[in-house]
């Protein structure tokens, strides 16, 4: 099982109040599924990707990913299994401005110290098809290809995992319709993908759907 929660709950204060995020989620995720989490806005669903990319801890409950309790690690053990086994993409893409495609993939490569970052880079971009785009910077790209060059960049290190927050929230319905097939053709290499998103069609494009409502698992089909 790549993936295990139990009884997520995660709250947060807002002035006098106290905001219920998470309220006893629980999910699975094996390995090589590609799974939609959907909901309304303030369903939990952002807070839910957060914990299962390790970019925050839930309150209580517990969280295993590949195998490994990563509830209550300090944060420098949960960067370290950040890096090992989680691709992000975001829906704002996230690129730096003044690098280029190829210096934006390179990157996560740079920062872990591995070999022969630059022809890794060149391989990733060349498998979401843009080998003719390499050395242009995220303004001479469109939407679209901008958020393929986020796609290579979160797959260059090779992860376990990749987490994909409303990865058709800026895109036109072609351009959305390119990055999904670019997702299904990941998963069918074996990744595991989890797509947070509001569009039915959009999860319907996956294998399994969570639908989340007020921090609770309300649905899964």
């Amino acid at each position: 099982m790549m993936i295990k929660a139990e009884a997520l709950v995660k709250t947060y204060k807002m002035g006098r109040s106290i905001v219920r995020a998470l309220d006893g989620v629980s999910l699975e995720v094996r390995d090589g599924e590609m799974l939609a989490i959907m909901g309304p806005s303030g369903s939990g669903k952002s807070t839910l990707m957060h914990i299962l990319g390790c970019l925050d801890r839930p309150d209580s409950g517990t969280y295993f990913l590949a195998g490994r309790d990563v509830s209550r690690l300090p944060s420098n053990q949960l960067a370290e299994m950040r890096n090992r086994h989680i691709g992000f993409v975001f829906q704002t893409f996230n690129l730096i401005p003044r690098l280029s495609a190829l210096e934006n993939v390179e990157l996560p490569l740079l920062y872990g110290g591995a070999r022969r970052a630059k022809e890794k880079a060149k391989a990733a971009l060349a498998s979401v098809g843009l080998s003719d785009r390499i050395h242009h910077e995220p303004n001479q790209l469109s939407g679209g290809e901008r958020q393929r060059v986020a796609i290579a960049r979160a797959i260059v290190t090779e992860p376990a995992v990749i987490l994909a927050d409303e990865p058709t929230g800026n895109l036109d319905s072609k351009a959305g319709e390119e990055i999904i097939k670019i997702f299904t053709e990941l998963n069918a290499q074996g990744r595991t993908i989890i797509i947070v998103t509001h569009e039915p069609d959009i999860a319907s494009c996956c294998k399994r759907q969570i639908l989340l409502k007020d921090g609770r698992k309300v649905k899964e089909s």
